[in-house]
């Protein structure tokens, strides 16, 4: 009975053995799937971190440049109110001098245009004459029905 005790206790402790055994082979598989899935995880976590990260900081700087532009926006109004004055006294200066130089100009090309004008008007009826030419000669060159 004892050898039979000690017979069934080897038996137990082999197979408790083996099953160990095959329970550490299949731990590493295990490990790299849970590993993996871990992984997948925390890229997740840190897309959306960074994602979340990125738009705090885009709002951040929205808030700090918001000032700034107000700001700027106001010089440029008293800039613009300051140099007014400025601007119109060198329109007043530069108003007569303009109308000056139109007044002066304006002859020049009234007599340009009136000595063009005959020109313009002879090359016109030569062109004309030339297209007048052209479709006749077409016309002649054409079978007759």
């Amino acid at each position: 009975m004892k050898f039979s005790l000690v017979a069934a206790l080897v038996v137990v402790l082999a197979i408790g053995c083996e099953s160990s055994s095959l329970v550490k082979r299949d731990i590493p598989a295990d490990i790299e799937t849970l590993t993996k899935y871990f992984q997948d995880a925390i890229e997740k976590v840190k897309s959306h971190q960074l994602i979340s990260q990125a738009q705090g900081y885009l709002e951040e700087g929205k808030t700090q440049i918001m000032p700034l532009t107000d700001k700027i926006q106001e010089h440029a109004e008293k800039i613009q109110e300051h140099m007014k004055p400025f601007v119109s006294d060198i329109e007043k200066q530069v108003r007569p001098m303009a109308d000056n130089l139109q007044a002066q100009f304006m002859p020049l090309v009234d007599k340009m245009q009136a000595q063009f004008k005959p020109l313009a008007d002879d090359l016109q009826a030569q062109m004309e004459q030339l297209f007048q030419t052209v479709v006749d000669q077409t016309k002649a060159l054409l079978p007759t029905q």
